[in-house]
């Protein structure tokens, strides 16, 4: 809560002038040498700076220093869990700062708004005597070690999670939506899902030979997926009535973690499908920031085993992409620095994608009910672009899905569809691969249709994602 009173600036000349100095001291003395350089320009919409201009730093009068104090949830909750009296800890904190006191007494209205959340959420009880360490007031719940309420809507997402069946087949992704829903709004990518279900819809009415105006009404009440937006808005509102300090923060409810898990797609699938590839970056950032938010804001307690499945498979994939990705652009940004070869030396170096078999079950599931949802729209076209490489091409899966439309008219996709208890994984690492069994979800409940499939583990390591060889579509 203070500031330093010494510090040190270093400053270099900008690039250009650099290599211009570079030139010049390699021509040495010989003024025709000298007068033959070529300077560099200063890139286009270059802001100039130079010796004057630092020169002139130095000699000015210091700005101001800003502080960016602030009381955070998680400060409140590490402050109680350690040993001692947390108030006379807090207050220590709030007031014995550089802060000027309007400021001060800022702080200490939102500390203690943010106490009484805590308590009126049941995540703190007031003590009637100290306990041995010295607390009067202390945590209730089990918080694991990195335990975080960083976003300022994480007690409502605690209270949130209450309202939900733990028994739904959809429990698990509804905890997800409940997180999301909390975290700040990646607008890139809800304006592209907009955008998508808005042409898919326009496709759709066109076909049904709906009017143009008509069309264009009904386009209005089509938006991005929000799961859950009933169930939270009604929840939030009454929450808010308690803790008005949260009407600053907006509720948010959206599916970026969940649609891509829906749709069984991998980073690059969800990119191409949403036509994000000037703003994957953006995707990558949300993805990190909801995997951090999902793995250290829900308690223990509450993560159900497909839970950790979903937070698995997706710290895996922000791993996996973003070494890739920062391989790539920092080759790009400095081959000098290193050569192709190089490179790819370095990218051996990141963990195989097979090392966590946990979240590499979800990928090999979420690979095979890909191709489940892509057999239920008889897409077989697209199915062809996947297989083709293992003999199952266009025609090969719409000869095969033809027995199955025979007999049914529906292919189920829905949460029962993509349960454990239709996949089969057969595990042989000692034959480098895996023999997965994706049953389909038929109407009648017959389940004696699927796909049967290998999984290449040195390929899926060479290429960090789930490589699938199909083997056989059709009954047991």
């Amino acid at each position: 809560a203070g500031f330093d009173t010494a510090g040190f600036v270093v400053a270099q000349a900008p690039d250009h002038v650099v290599e211009n100095e570079k030139a010049l001291a390699k021509a040495g003395d010989d003024p025709k040498k000298r007068r033959k350089v070529v300077r560099k320009k200063p890139p286009e919409g270059f802001v100039n700076w130079g010796e004057n201009t630092f020169e002139r730093l130095i000699a000015a009068e210091p700005e101001p220093l800003t502080s960016r104090f602030r009381v955070t949830h998680a400060m409140l909750l590490s402050i109680i869990a350690r040993p001692g009296n947390a108030f006379d800890a807090m207050r220590r904190l709030l007031e014995d700062n550089h802060e000027p006191r309007r400021q001060q007494l800022r702080h200490i209205r939102r500390a203690i708004a943010i106490y009484r959340s805590l308590l009126d959420g049941g995540i703190v009880e007031r003590l009637e005597t100290p306990d041995a360490q010295g607390r009067i007031v202390r945590l209730t719940v089990d918080l694991q070690a990195d335990f975080a309420l960083n976003q300022p809507l994480s007690t409502f997402a605690l209270a949130a999670f209450e309202l939900l069946d733990p028994e739904s087949p959809s429990y698990a992704l509804d905890m997800v939506s409940v997180v999301e829903s909390t975290l700040d709004d990646p607008r890139q990518i809800l304006a592209a899902q907009q955008n998508k279900a808005r042409g898919e819809a326009v496709a759709a009415m066109k076909a049904e030979g709906v009017e143009y105006e008509e069309r264009m009404e009904r386009l209005m009440d089509i938006t991005y997926p929000r799961p859950l937006d009933e169930l939270l808005f009604h929840a939030f509102g009454l929450y808010r009535t308690s803790h008005p300090w949260v009407s600053d923060h907006p509720l948010s409810p959206k599916s970026v973690v969940r649609d891509m898990y829906e749709r069984a797609m991998t980073f690059s699938e969800f990119v191409s499908h949403y036509e994000l590839a000037r703003t994957e970056g953006i995707v990558l950032r949300y993805l990190a920031g909801a995997y951090k938010a999902l793995e250290h804001t829900v308690p223990e307690d509450l993560k159900s085993e497909d839970f950790q499945d979903i937070t698995a498979w997706l710290g895996e994939m922000v791993r996996q992409v973003d070494s890739s990705l920062l391989d790539e652009w920092e080759q790009l940004a400095n081959p000098e620095l290193e050569d192709a070869e190089e490179a790819r030396e370095r990218a051996d170096q990141v963990k195989p994608v097979t090392a966590n078999a946990r979240a590499f079950r979800v990928l090999v599931r979420n690979a095979m009910f890909r191709r489940v949802e892509l057999a239920a729209l008889d897409r077989t076209w697209d199915l062809g672009e996947l297989d083709a490489e293992s003999g199952w091409d266009a025609d090969a899966w719409a000869a095969a899905l033809d027995g199955y439309w025979q007999e049914y008219d529906e292919l189920g996709t829905g949460p029962e569809a993509r349960g454990p208890r239709l996949l089969q994984i057969e595990e042989r690492p000692e034959d480098g691969l895996w023999r997965v069994r994706q049953t389909f979800h038929d109407p009648a409940g017959d389940h004696d249709w699927g796909i049967s499939a290998e999984v290449d583990l040195t390929a899926s390591d060479a290429e960090a994602r789930a490589v699938i060889k199909v083997v056989g579509v059709g009954q047991l």
